[in-house]
């Protein structure tokens, strides 16, 4: 566990986004966002994918980090 709260966390504190502007981005409690980014919980697939949207609306880089930090080169052929 924890993999995609790890690069979300080093996300959020890369790009100065707080956990309480992701979570409105996603329309969920920021309580939720805090067990991710601590790795109390891993989302579920949904859920992140959601995240990719939020983070794009609001940093496409970010959401581009995220990505690489959580899949690293698994999408690379």
């Amino acid at each position: 566990m924890g993999k995609a709260g790890d690069a979300l966390k080093s996300v959020l504190d890369a790009y100065g986004i707080t956990q309480y502007a992701l979570a409105k981005q996603m329309g969920i409690e920021r309580n939720s966002l805090y067990r991710w980014v601590h790795s109390v919980r891993d989302p579920a697939a949904d859920r992140v994918v959601e995240m990719v949207r939020a983070l794009k609306a609001i940093n496409p880089e970010a959401a581009r980090a995220f990505i690489d930090g959580y899949l690293g080169n698994e999408l690379d052929p």
